[in-house]
């Protein structure tokens, strides 16, 4: 809920510093404690250290994590409360900005000029207004929308490495999200480092799609309590846009993984006994708090990509398998793929989505999307015995599948608008009924006479 701007907290203090320890610190507050996740404030030099209340030690003492550095601090400092939960600013005129945690701007530009502020540990919306995911929400990027189609209001995994185009995808889906749906974009850079946010910001801006996003960053040499309010922060700016502009908002987190080690460490730092594999006994938890938040309600839509990174490539890892629960489609992106020159570089046969089913994609698009995993299966099976033997080895149907297989891959290929300045290729969109179109064709073999290389990376088949 907004709540409206108060000016600065009361003059007189609830507390004093009683000890300092990296980013955590101790504050004795002799009449009555602030309330869990309450945001402090103790004035330096020059500025204030903001404070997030995670711990009651005693009846008089509590242990807060500092979200900023904490050099200046000193035992004895004054501490004094600000009656609520760290609240950022809310406006319209966030679009197109780069902000930090606490909502103050990183492009150089000038405050936001907000009348309302929005408290970033919101609860989700209540059950009764939530609005569950009823159908996929066009991309017009034909892998995905063939085989990993995302559900509109939902929540998607984008797995991949450094170099496979991850970055690249994540502004595809915002230019997809603006251009096709008039939708907003939230970006969440959870432990960025300073150079890739940077570049991120300007490759936005150079595609056209920074006046229609907001860009929260919680960058990698900030304090882990940053880091783990972010997420938060994005997710309290896509409420507000939901709730207020009820457009389509797409919600973009980069790195998932990032936010349960900013959690880890924090919990370590609190002096709580690790859980399995190391981790916080709070893990499920925290992750849920923020899933849970990306909802659709009668006012709007949030859908969620999130990159997550795979711990020595186990899917099993407890991280990433807390953040799986709540996911509805997965992307992988292949390395191997990016090295044969198809991007984007999606791996059509791990990738995933729960709403590709008959009953909600329609019998025409799960049977045209189950026969190309079916080609594609196949030519993959056969690949040891074509490079051994030759295609000569095999039968005339394995031949014709392996065939249109390859006609296929290179289909899925597909040049984006957000590079076309650096590829010199113009990018496409594809309906996914056009998507279809093309590959009931390839499988019913009226493409078998066009060479490979004229599948490659273009839209739609009948055009040039």
């Amino acid at each position: 809920m907004d709540r409206v701007a108060q000016d600065q907290p009361g003059t007189r203090p609830i507390g004093s510093v009683e000890r300092v320890s990296g980013p955590v610190v101790d504050v004795v507050c002799p009449e009555t404690l602030p309330a869990l996740h309450e945001a402090l404030r103790v004035p330096l030099d020059g500025g204030a250290c903001m404070l997030e209340v995670h711990h009651h030690l005693d009846a008089t003492r509590l242990r807060a994590v500092a979200l900023h550095a904490t050099a200046g601090l000193r035992r004895g400092s004054p501490v004094y409360g600000t009656g609520g939960p760290l609240r950022v600013p809310v406006s319209e005129s966030c679009l197109g900005r780069v902000l930090d945690v606490f909502g103050a701007p990183l492009d150089g530009g000038p405050p936001l000029a907000a009348e309302r502020y929005r408290a970033v540990s919101e609860p989700p919306a209540p059950i009764s207004e939530v609005r569950g995911p009823e159908a996929i929400l066009e991309t017009g990027i034909k892998v995905v929308d063939l085989l990993c189609p995302f559900v509109r209001g939902g929540k998607t995994g984008l797995f991949g490495g450094a170099g496979v185009g991850k970055t690249v995808l994540i502004m595809e889906f915002m230019h997809a999200v603006t251009a096709l749906h008039q939708g907003v974009s939230v970006f969440a850079g959870i432990g960025e480092r300073i150079r890739e946010a940077h570049e991120l910001w300007r490759e936005m801006e150079g595609a056209g799609v920074l006046p229609s996003t907001v860009l929260v960053f919680g960058q990698m040499d900030e304090s882990p309590g940053v880091r783990f309010r972010a997420g938060a922060t994005a997710l309290a700016y896509a409420e507000y846009l939901r709730d207020t502009l009820g457009r389509e908002v797409l919600v973009l987190m980069d790195n998932a993984f990032r936010f349960v080690q900013a959690g880890s460490e924090i919990s370590g730092l609190l002096g709580r006994m690790p859980a399995t594999v190391g981790y916080q006994p709070t893990l499920l938890t925290e992750v849920a708090e923020l899933e849970e938040r990306i909802a659709s309600t009668r006012t709007g839509t949030i859908t969620s990509v999130q990159a997550v990174y795979v711990p020595a490539d186990d899917m099993t890892d407890p991280a990433v398998s807390a953040i799986l629960a709540h996911l509805d489609s997965l992307v992988i992106l292949s390395r191997e793929q990016a090295g044969r020159g198809i991007y984007p570089a999606v791996d059509p046969l791990a990738s995933q989505s729960h709403l590709l089913d008959r009953r909600i994609v329609g019998d025409r698009h799960y049977e045209v999307a189950r026969t190309v995993r079916e080609h594609l299966a196949r030519y993959q099976e056969l690949q040891d015995i074509i490079a051994m033997l030759g295609m000569e080895a095999l039968s005339e149907d394995d031949r014709r599948v392996v065939l249109r297989a390859r006609r296929l891959q290179r289909y899925l290929s597909q040049p984006f608008h957000v590079v076309a300045e650096h590829t010199g290729l113009q990018g496409v969109s594809v309906p996914l009924e056009q998507t279809l179109t093309d590959c009931d064709a390839f499988l019913a073999g009226r493409y078998d006479a066009v060479d490979e290389e004229a599948c490659y990376m273009r839209g739609a088949m009948e055009t040039k």
